[in-house]
C-alpha cells in the first residue's frame, strides 16, 4: 500500500492516560526525539498531585502536550492536533480541548461497560457516533502489546506496561521521528532488567511497524527542522536550566554554591540536579524542613559561599524571617521560587503567578531584595546567572520566580559559551578598611561601596576581620546593635536605595511601526501566550506593542515613560492582577488586568481576542464596523498565519 508523506508546518499531540501509564515519559521521549531532529519545540507536562491516583478515574488522568514545528514557536498550543488516549477517563477528560477535524488514537482495551459507567459513560462514544467529528483510529492497544512481547515470558500484568512504548513507536512512525534515542535510553535505563529492556525495545519496535501495515493510516506526516542561529543545541526544562544556571552564576564568582532545600513540589528537581554536580563545587543539603534549609543557605553565604535555596509559596512563606534575616545581615542569597497553586497546599502540580506579592513585601519591617522573573524555560537559566550577579555584587537576596509550567516544559536551548557569560567579583574584603582615633587598622563591616552600596563582605577567620552579626538593627559602618532612632532610618532607607539602584537593562518595546496605541505588558511564563497572540492579531491588522518584565524589582528604569506613551495598557496574570496593582500604585497608569487562575497556562487564542477587542476599543472602532477584522474568525485564521510565519 502506498503511503502519502504530507507536509505540515507544526503539529501539537497530546498523550493521555491513566497516571500510572507513563505517559511523561512517553512524552518525554517523544520530546527527545523531536528535539534531536531539529524542530522547535514547547512542551506541557500535566498530571496529577497524588503520587498514585485512582486508575481509570478522571482525577487520575495523566498528560503530556508537545507543540513542535519548522519555525519558532513560543507555547505548548492551545489545542491538540492528535490525541492519543490510554484509556476512556483519558478520552473523556481531554476531548473538551481536542478541536474537530482532529485524530484520536484510542485504546480500546479497557472501554468495558464497568469502566465506562465509572467515569459517567452510559454508552461506549467508540460506538455511539459521539466522535463523528474527529478522525478515530480505535486500536487494542494493550493487547497488542502483549502479543509482541510474548516471547520474553512477562506476566499480562508486567507486559501491558510497555503499551506506551508501543504507542510512542506508532506516533513516532505517523511523524517520521528519528528512533535510535529512544532505543538507547530503554537499553540504558532497564540495563539491569534484561527481560523489561528486551520487552519495552520491541513493543516500541512493533508500534513502529504497525505503522507501516496497518491500512488505518495512509498517510505519514512530516514537519521539516526549523531554522535556527548557528550553535549547539539540547533540549532543556526550566529546573534543568535553572540549576545549570545557579552553577554557571557560582562558577563566574569563584565561589562554591551551597543548596539548602527541603523536597517540594514543584522545585525539588532542581535539588535533584544539583545534587549530580559535586564535581562543579556544589554542595547540596536536604534539611529537615524549609526554615533549616534556608538557614544553612545564609550560614553559607556568611562563611563566603553563594548560598542558594528553593522552593515553592508555602515554603516562601516559612522562609520568611530567615530571608529577612538575609536582608539585614546584607548577603548573598539566591531564593528560588517554582510557584503552583496556592493558596495553602492547593494545587500542587498546577502551575500560577501569584506569588509576587509575597516575594515583594512577605516579610516583616522594611525588607526590600530584588525580584527577577523568567519569560521561558531556557531563559531560566539566564536569569539564575543574573540573580548570581545581583546577589553578590550588592550583598543581598534575590527572589527568582519561576512556576511549574516553566519547571516542567520544555524547548530547544542554545547553549552559551563559558566566557560570554558575565564575570561576576565577590570583592571579598581581606585586610581592615578603616583606622581608630589612635591609627589603629579596624574593620568596619557596613562600610559601603559608593557605588553600589554594598557593604564589606569578609570570609570568617580572616585575622582581623571578626565582626557581630545577628538579626538586631546595625549601626551604620561599625555593625554594632543600635537601637538609635535616627541610625534605624538611616540604615532602612540605605537598604531600600541600594536594592533600588540595581543596575537592570532598560525595558525593550517590540513595536514594528511605532503606530500601536495598545500595549501587552507581562511577566514571567505569560511571555509565551501573549507573544503568540500578538503575533495572531498582528497577522490580521492589529496594531499592537509588546513587552515583557524580567526585572520586578527594580524596575526598569524608562518603565513609566513606556506605559505613559500608550493609550492602553494591557497587562496578562494567572494570578488576580498582582502586576497591574503595582504599576497602578508606582506609575499612576490605570492599566487594564486580565488575570485567570485556573492552574492552566494562558491560552493564546483566548488572548488574541482579549487583545483584539481592546485594540479595536482604543481606535473607536464599534462592533458594526469591525475594520480590522479582529473577530473570532479572523483571529483563528491569524492563528494558522502565526504558526506558519516562520516557514516564509
Amino acid at each position: 500500500m502506498a503511503i502519502e508523506v504530507k507536509q505540515l508546518d507544526r503539529v501539537v499531540i497530546r498523550f493521555a492516560g491513566d497516571s500510572g501509564d507513563g505517559m511523561q515519559l512517553t512524552g518525554d521521549r517523544f520530546t527527545a526525539e523531536t528535539a534531536s531532529f531539529g524542530n522547535d519545540l514547547s512542551t506541557l507536562p500535566n498530571f496529577p498531585a497524588e503520587i498514585r491516583a485512582p486508575a481509570g478515574t478522571l482525577p487520575g488522568v495523566s498528560s503530556f502536550q508537545l507543540h513542535f514545528a519548522d519555525h519558532d514557536i513560543l507555547t505548548p498550543g492551545d489545542a491538540p492536533d492528535v490525541l492519543i488516549a490510554m484509556n476512556p477517563a483519558a478520552l473523556k477528560a481531554n476531548l473538551p480541548d481536542v478541536p474537530r477535524g482532529a485524530t484520536l488514537i484510542v485504546d480500546t482495551a479497557d472501554f468495558t461497560a464497568r469502566n465506562l459507567k465509572r467515569i459517567g459513560y452510559d454508552a461506549n462514544p467508540l460506538e455511539t457516533g459521539e466522535l463523528e467529528a474527529y478522525h478515530v483510529v480505535a486500536l487494542n492497544l494493550t493487547g497488542m502489546t502483549v502479543e509482541s512481547v510474548k516471547e520474553f515470558g512477562l506476566s499480562r500484568k508486567d507486559a501491558s506496561r510497555a503499551k506506551n512504548m508501543y504507542a510512542l513507536g506508532l506516533v513516532s512512525w505517523l511523524f517520521q521521528r528519528p528512533v535510535e534515542s529512544t532505543i538507547d535510553f530503554l537499553q540504558t535505563k532497564f540495563a539491569g532488567k534484561p527481560d523489561i529492556r528486551d520487552a519495552n525495545i520491541a513493543a516500541f519496535r512493533a508500534g513502529f511497524n504497525f505503522g507501516e501495515t496497518a491500512e488505518e493510516f495512509s498517510v505519514r506526516y512530516e514537519v521539516k527542522p526549523a531554522q535556527m542561529a548557528t550553535g549547539t543545541y539540547r533540549n532543556i526544562s526550566g529546573n534543568l536550566a535553572l540549576a545549570y544556571g545557579l552553577v554557571a552564576g557560582a562558577q563566574r564568582a569563584g565561589l562554591p554554591l551551597v543548596l539548602g532545600a527541603y523536597p517540594i513540589t514543584p522545585a525539588s528537581d532542581v535539588l535533584h540536579e544539583l545534587s549530580k554536580l559535586k564535581r562543579f563545587d556544589v554542595t547540596t543539603i536536604q534539611a529537615e524542613d524549609e526554615i533549616a534549609g534556608v538557614g544553612a543557605a545564609l550560614g553559607a553565604s556568611f562563611a563566603g559561599a553563594l548560598g542558594v535555596t528553593t522552593s515553592s509559596g508555602p515554603g516562601i512563606s516559612l522562609k520568611s524571617e530567615t530571608i529577612g534575616l538575609g536582608v539585614m545581615l546584607e548577603l548573598p542569597l539566591v531564593v528560588c521560587d517554582i510557584q503552583r497553586a496556592g493558596p495553602s497546599t492547593g494545587m500542587p502540580t498546577k502551575t500560577e503567578q501569584a506569588d509576587l506579592l509575597q516575594v515583594m513585601f512577605g516579610r516583616n519591617g522594611e525588607a526590600p531584595l530584588p525580584v527577577l522573573a523568567a519569560q521561558s524555560p531556557a531563559d531560566c537559566f539566564a536569569i539564575a546567572v543574573e540573580a548570581a550577579r545581583i546577589a553578590v555584587t550588592y550583598r543581598t537576596p534575590v527572589m527568582v520566580l519561576s512556576d511549574g509550567y516553566l519547571a516542567n516544559g520544555s524547548e530547544p536551548w542554545r547553549i552559551p559559551a563559558v566566557e560570554d557569560l558575565v564575570k561576576i567579583d565577590p570583592n571579598f574584603t581581606t585586610e581592615p578598611n578603616a583606622t581608630t582615633e589612635d591609627g589603629k587598622p579596624a574593620y568596619l563591616p557596613y562600610l559601603r561601596d559608593p557605588e553600589t552600596l554594598a557593604r564589606a563582605w569578609a570570609v570568617p577567620g580572616t585575622a582581623g576581620l571578626d565582626h557581630r552579626i545577628g538579626g538586631l538593627e546595625k549601626e551604620d559602618k561599625t555593625g554594632n546593635i543600635s537601637y538609635d532612632p535616627a541610625n534605624h532610618d538611616l540604615m532602612i532607607r540605605t537598604r531600600q536605595a541600594k536594592v533600588d539602584g540595581v543596575s537592570v537593562p532598560l525595558l525593550e518595546v517590540d513595536d514594528p511601526d511605532g503606530e500601536a496605541k495598545v500595549l501587552v505588558l507581562g511577566w514571567g511564563s505569560t511571555y509565551g501566550p501573549i507573544g503568540a497572540a500578538v503575533r495572531r492579531v498582528r497577522r490580521v491588522g492589529g496594531k499592537i506593542a509588546q513587552a515583557h518584565l524580567r526585572h520586578l524589582n527594580p524596575f526598569p528604569a524608562n518603565l513609566g515613560d513606556v506605559l505613559k506613551s500608550y493609550d492602553k495598557v494591557l497587562v496578562p496574570e494567572m494570578n488576580l492582577g498582582q502586576l497591574a496593582m503595582l504599576l497602578r500604585a508606582k506609575y499612576l497608569v490605570d492599566v487594564v488586568s486580565y488575570a485567570q487562575v485556573r492552574g492552566m497556562p494562558l491560552g493564546a487564542a483566548e488572548l488574541a481576542e482579549v487583545i483584539g477587542n481592546l485594540v479595536e476599543e482604543t481606535a473607536g472602532i464599534d462592533d458594526d464596523a469591525r475594520h480590522l477584522g479582529l473577530d473570532a474568525a479572523n483571529l483563528k485564521h491569524g492563528e494558522q498565519l502565526e504558526q506558519s510565519e516562520g516557514a516564509r
